[in-house]
């Protein structure tokens, strides 16, 4: 069967030998490859979809449209549109970091086709403001983008043990510079960029499909008051679970922890006793 132009340019693989449909979507500097830990124990029930944002390391820059992808709703339309050329109908979506809130929109736009979404470490905005705690500044992200300006390199060394939690020897840390320092460092800025610019609050209340979320302790990136947040604003129904795991991708950092709890929530609906 020949691929379709979007399934190669988002790197999509369809493993596995379930009825059912599970797409894993990745976060910011990392791709397919983060959710390598869960995707074993998903062959048997499920086939499973993996995909790469545009931008990620392993996708072809010339790709990368500047304005398409200033803000979510271009990532959300790519997401609707590997669906619709796999001709996916009905499925389970998983999103990690910013692909939560992807997979959010995308179900605003077509609720049909989400039965639920696994939200991993998701903000809708990660700038405080008057009666809300997303956890940074405006000043932490301007320095922060000038960081990414000066010196990739670098920032990708500083920001990846801070991000993951833990040590830079540590496997997780050492995977996650890889895949960072992979991005062409202007296209990183841009995505960087829309990310912590982004506020998805607004649409919080139009989302019907069922939510799992599921949140680290401690997270650089997120700080653990905003899981309850979008428990609380969500429009349909959800449900919170706070791991004790330690940084922003802990499905790469954790997957002891972090696995079972993914698949607990995967398997089982809200309504179910979950």
């Amino acid at each position: 069967m020949k691929m379709g132009i979007v399934e190669e340019a988002h790197n999509v693989k369809i493993v596995g030998s379930g009825m059912r449909f599970i797409v894993l979507a990745h976060g910011f500097g990392t791709d397919q490859s983060v959710w390598k830990h869960l995707v074993p124990h998903l062959l048997e029930d499920f086939r499973v979809v993996l995909y790469d944002n545009m931008g990620a390391g392993t996708t072809n820059p010339d790709y990368f449209d500047f304005e398409r992808y200033s803000t979510l709703e271009g990532y959300a339309h790519d997401l609707l549109a590997i669906l619709k050329e796999l001709q996916i109908n009905s499925c389970i979506f998983v999103g990690h970091s910013v692909s939560a809130m992807i997979g959010v929109i995308a179900s605003v736009y077509r609720p049909d086709i989400f039965s639920k979404i696994v939200m991993l470490s998701a903000s809708p905005r990660y700038l405080n403001d008057a009666d809300y705690y997303g956890g940074f500044e405006q000043e932490d992200l301007d320095q922060l983008f000038n960081a990414m300006k000066s010196n990739y390199k670098a920032w990708c060394l500083g920001w990846a043990p801070l991000c993951v939690g833990g040590d830079m020897e540590s496997v997780a840390v050492q995977e996650f510079s890889r895949t960072l320092f992979n991005m062409r460092p202007d296209i990183a800025l841009s995505v960087l960029h829309t990310i912590y610019q982004c506020d998805m609050r607004q649409i919080l209340g139009f989302v019907t499909v069922p939510c799992h979320i599921i949140q680290s302790m401690k997270d650089m990136a997120v700080p653990v008051v905003v899981s309850e947040y979008l428990h609380q604003h969500l429009g349909g129904q959800s449900i919170v679970e706070v791991m004790s795991s330690d940084g922003h991708l802990p499905q790469l950092s954790s997957p002891d922890i972090v696995i079972p709890v993914l698949l607990k929530h995967i398997q089982h609906d809200i309504a179910a006793g979950l």
